[in-house]
């Protein structure tokens, strides 16, 4: 064997990880208070785009006016679960790896803080000046009366020949593992929201009523554990809605409060009650609530096709196109028309005043001119029999549009129609007619379990974290020879020495009461 192959053989071998090594890595890792931290920031990071982009589950209108306007960046919304941030894989990626992290925090250090109580304080030192803070006097104190005067100020007291060792501020880490257990409990009530709860959003024009089953939903939203017969079985009906706005000053126009007058029945045999619901003051029917989230107008129309029959005749829930106006678009489809089915597109003016160019638009937010202005009228056949599902704010798809024939657009359009006035398509092929203003709001309907828990555990975890923040450990000694009382201590908890002086003060009073103080 050669010089270099011995050489080779002496030079000791880097220790490499095996699959049980990189998995004991991978959890130390997982589980260190620094990961669950940066888990936890992850987390709030991630409920931003929940608060910026509108979620489907809260405002499904601002999610296709989203599509209408930005096709492209709806589209890249969509790729990364931003309408649906809370039920996304990423979110609940991070959700998992932070609960699996607190539970690897707080075990351990349940367990090593139980071993910490059961341990005595130590002894004290024999050379108590060196300790951060140090006093002496002189005295006949005697061991038992300087451990009493220590127990009388909430310490733990341990006596020995001449000495005594007195600790205390053990609730510091209650306070941390509260803190984590708070923060479990409030993972633990979200994912009980998620399994037992639901949510669903609704649309009521005024007039209508909703009653809560899963086919009166427009979208519907159960947790995994959550069933049909499992629904709260309440019904409303709304009376009237109702919106002030500020008429004067530059914030003219600016919405100031809305109002929902429901007829609300418990359950099907309870009696009607009346209920004003409002902003932020949801109508609660055990455990289930209900929120107002959105409002419009949604104008009357009737539709008289060709052969004089009524084809259509109710109101249409308009989409906002412009917010401080309230200027919405409208459909109107009707697909019973004969000889050949009708649709509409129009613009709905709740406060119409003519431009000089001729054009009209609306002033106000309010109703105090409201008029229907046509876009277009197509016949033709819809695709609304067709099987594929379409959109109530969207006449027809691309494909189909391009086979309707226009009967009324570009500059056939005519005037705006007031309340009452109607008009007549070319051909003999119907007549619209606009008959009437109402106003329509969505609702999303939530239950959700978890949420007095989650409530519950965000209070324990403020004050947890307070008493975490506030309460030092420190440890005081006392050593009694020939008349001679020293008395030192410390902190264990970083950066609270400063805080500590003064109550060490204040304790070599409480020992030297009555006795003659030599430093």
């Amino acid at each position: 064997m050669g010089v270099q192959e011995r050489a080779r053989k002496d030079v000791p071998r880097k220790a490499r990880f095996g699959p049980v090594g990189w998995l004991r890595w991978g959890w130390r890792t997982l589980t260190s208070m620094r990961t669950a931290l940066i888990l936890l920031f992850l987390l709030a990071l991630g409920s931003v785009p929940g608060s910026l982009v509108p979620q489907r589950g809260v405002d499904p209108d601002k999610v296709a006016r989203l599509y209408e306007q930005s096709p492209t960046l709806a589209e890249w919304y969509d790729r990364f679960q931003l309408f649906e941030v809370f039920t996304s894989a990423w979110f609940a990626a991070v959700y998992l790896l932070l609960f699996t992290s607190l539970i690897g925090c707080v075990v351990p250090r349940t367990a090593t803080y139980l071993r910490e109580l059961r341990r005595k304080p130590p002894a004290a030192p024999k050379n108590l000046a060196r300790l951060p803070h140090s006093a002496a006097f002189e005295g006949d104190l005697e061991v038992e009366e300087a451990a009493r005067r220590l127990r009388g100020l909430r310490f733990r007291v341990v006596t020995g020949d001449g000495w005594v060792s007195a600790e205390k501020g053990y609730l510091r880490e209650v306070g941390n593992l509260f803190f984590h257990v708070a923060l479990l409990g409030i993972l633990l009530a979200i994912g009980a929201g998620s399994l037992f709860g639901y949510r669903g959003n609704v649309l009521v024009v005024e007039g209508d009523g909703f009653a809560n089953t899963v086919a009166a939903y427009d979208r519907y939203i159960p947790g995994s554990q959550v069933s049909a017969e499992s629904l709260e079985p309440f019904s409303l009906q709304l009376s009237d809605f109702q919106v002030s706005y500020q008429v004067e000053g530059d914030k003219r126009g600016q919405a100031l409060d809305y109002t929902a007058h429901l007829k609300v029945n418990d359950s099907p045999t309870a009696l009607a009650r009346d209920y004003a619901l409002k902003v932020n003051d949801p109508l609660e029917v055990n455990g289930t609530q209900t929120y107002l989230i959105g409002n419009g107008y949604a104008p009357v129309f009737k539709v008289t096709d060709g052969d004089g029959q009524v084809a259509f005749d109710g109101p249409v829930p308009c989409l906002i196109e412009q917010k401080t106006t309230m200027t919405s678009g409208c459909v109107v489809k009707a697909p019973d028309a004969r000889p050949s089915q009708l649709g509409f597109l129009l613009r709905f003016l709740p406060t119409s005043v003519p431009l000089t160019d001729g054009t009209h638009v609306s002033a106000f937010p309010g109703q105090v001119n409201p008029e229907v202005q046509l876009i277009g009228a197509f016949t033709g056949d819809l695709g609304v029999r067709s099987g594929k599902p379409q959109s109530v704010y969207e006449l027809a798809p691309p494909e189909v549009m391009k086979k309707l024939t226009p009967l009324v657009m570009g500059s056939n359009v005519p005037k705006p129609l007031a309340v009452g006035q109607s008009l007549d398509l070319p051909k003999g092929t119907g007549k619209l007619e606009f008959t009437g203003v109402r106003e329509w709001m969505t609702l999303q309907i939530a239950y959700d379990p978890g949420r007095v828990p989650a409530l519950l555990s965000a209070g324990v975890a403020v004050v947890a974290i307070a008493a975490s923040l506030l309460i030092r450990r420190r440890r005081v000694f006392v050593r009694i020879r020939e008349g001679r009382v020293d008395v030192g201590g410390l902190t264990r908890t970083e950066g609270s020495a400063a805080g500590f002086a003064e109550e060490f003060t204040e304790i070599v009073k409480a020992l030297s009461a009555g006795e003659k103080d030599v430093r």
